[in-house]
């Protein structure tokens, strides 16, 4: 089992992010994960880099660390053919230590850009076509491809994946676990509580996957507040306040998301996270991922005042813990 940092693009400029990274992995993580947004979630205390970029910072910050995207959308601002080029190369530039996460994505990071961002089903099917062109270029194709929403003509990767280069998909419900299990090359989940997502995505998942003949990865994500108090936590919190704000999915503005968020009780806000105040509340608050869903790879989330500090006390007091239990 291995155990991810998350640099929350959101949150953190992104020269910060390549601090936090290189302090991951000295602390002992596994994965280094990083989000790809255009726009953060308020508009007041957040930020939003390029994940792409910063990759390729980290890749050469960096020696033992897998580093990931959680998550990219090859849908709309990004041709799916696009994404896997920038994998390729990432991938080439850490030596091979990439995992390309994906997910249907939110409006926030779309229209922004002029783009739509339709329904669901028509997302799905557009994440179908982009997982074939993926995959296929990542085999080395030449791809002439029409789709639906598509189109490829002669493309080719020309500086390839040093290797096997997973793609795992997002999911939080029964359909899109198994569309993961029967298109992609692992899952993505975010927990809160770990018997429902067994059943409701993990399940689901590992028949889709079986049923194809494919190996099972799970990557298993849950939010954290390291706080002292409730004071504490709403500062450390309040970058990622609008992600439980009404109306999140729909939003182009996180100005709207972040008066949203500010007209709610800020302990209706925090009680949708766990809120723990030091390493032991992390090591519970984690230990379900390991022993309950059975992940490859859990991530730890945790928001706080002084992330470095958190890296660094995660690494002493909660990853040993973590690590003992699943072994």
């Amino acid at each position: 089992m291995k155990f991810a940092w998350l640099c929350s693009h959101e949150s953190y400029q992104p020269e910060d992010l390549v601090q936090q990274a290189v302090a991951a992995e000295d602390a002992g993580f596994d994965v280094v994960l990083g989000s790809d947004h255009f726009h953060p979630w308020v508009d007041d205390t957040s930020a939003a880099g390029f994940v792409w970029s910063w990759l390729g910072a980290v890749a050469a910050r960096t020696s033992s660390v897998l580093l990931g995207t959680a998550v990219t959308c090859p849908l709309f601002h990004y041709h799916p053919a696009l994404v896997a080029q920038m994998a390729a190369t990432t991938d080439r530039l850490s030596g091979g230590r990439l995992l390309l996460g994906v997910g249907t994505g939110e409006a926030l990071n779309e229209r922004p850009l002029g783009y739509p961002f339709p329904g669901y089903a028509e997302r799905q099917a557009r994440m179908e076509e982009a997982l074939e062109i993926m995959h296929r270029m990542f085999a080395g194709e030449k791809l002439t491809f029409q789709g639906e929403h598509y189109t490829t003509r002669t493309a080719k990767l020309y500086s390839p994946p040093e290797g096997d280069l997973p793609v795992l998909m997002a999911a939080g419900g029964p359909k899109s676990a198994d569309f993961a299990g029967r298109y992609a090359d692992g899952l993505i989940t975010s927990v809160k509580h770990p018997a429902d997502t067994v059943a409701k995505v993990i399940e689901p998942y590992r028949r889709a996957a079986t049923e194809r003949g494919a190996e099972h990865r799970v990557l298993a994500t849950r939010w954290t507040v390291l706080a002292s108090g409730p004071s504490q936590a709403w500062s450390a919190l309040s970058s990622m306040r609008g992600l439980r704000a009404p109306g999140r999915l729909e939003a182009t503005d996180p100005a709207e998301l972040r008066i949203k968020a500010d007209e709610m009780d800020p302990q209706e806000v925090l009680a949708s996270f766990a809120v723990v105040p030091d390493a032991a509340g992390l090591v519970e608050a984690y230990r379900p991922l390991v022993t309950d869903v059975g992940a490859d790879i859990v991530s730890i989330q945790v928001m706080s005042d002084d992330p470095m500090a958190a890296i660094e006390m995660i690494g002493k007091e909660v990853l040993p813990q973590l690590r003992a239990v699943a072994s």
